[in-house]
């Protein structure tokens, strides 16, 4: 299963970004404010993805969730490429008899089996690339 995306320059680092036909998203330096950068986009996907598993088994569980949020925190490399090092997830549920194991239990399936962008974080990239201009051709 292969997902498109395409990202567009706007102007000095702003880029607007698009996956299929899902809404768009401005990126930008995280100077400008402009919009999210690139970094904080892979923690905000990382947090949804493991927040739909997440509230999926607790649903299934039957638990009486009434609220869920996720606090997403990365340390970054000082040098280039300033990969993420360490990141950390605090899962935050509200509800009523909700028995911890099963919280844990969701958490644990989701980061080692079902939530895609945490298993994504370590995977091999390939690449090509094109040249578009009058007269000139790619190799």
């Amino acid at each position: 299963m292969a997902i498109q995306a395409q990202v567009k320059w706007i102007d000095d680092l702003q880029f607007v970004a698009r996956a299929g036909s899902g809404p768009a998203v401005v990126m930008d330096s995280s100077d400008s404010g402009g919009g999210a950068g690139p970094m904080e986009l892979i923690l905000m996907g990382t947090a949804g993805c493991t927040a739909m598993d997440v509230i999926t088994i607790l649903k299934k569980k039957r638990f009486n969730v009434t609220g869920f949020e996720i606090n997403i925190s990365g340390e970054r490399a000082e040098e280039y490429p300033k990969r993420y090092t360490d990141i950390h997830i605090e899962y935050v549920v509200y509800g009523t008899d909700i028995k911890p194991e099963g919280i844990k239990q969701a958490i644990d399936l989701s980061e080692k089996k079902y939530c895609g962008a945490m298993a994504s974080l370590n995977a091999r990239i390939n690449h090509t690339f094109r040249i578009e201009s009058p007269g000139l051709k790619s190799p």
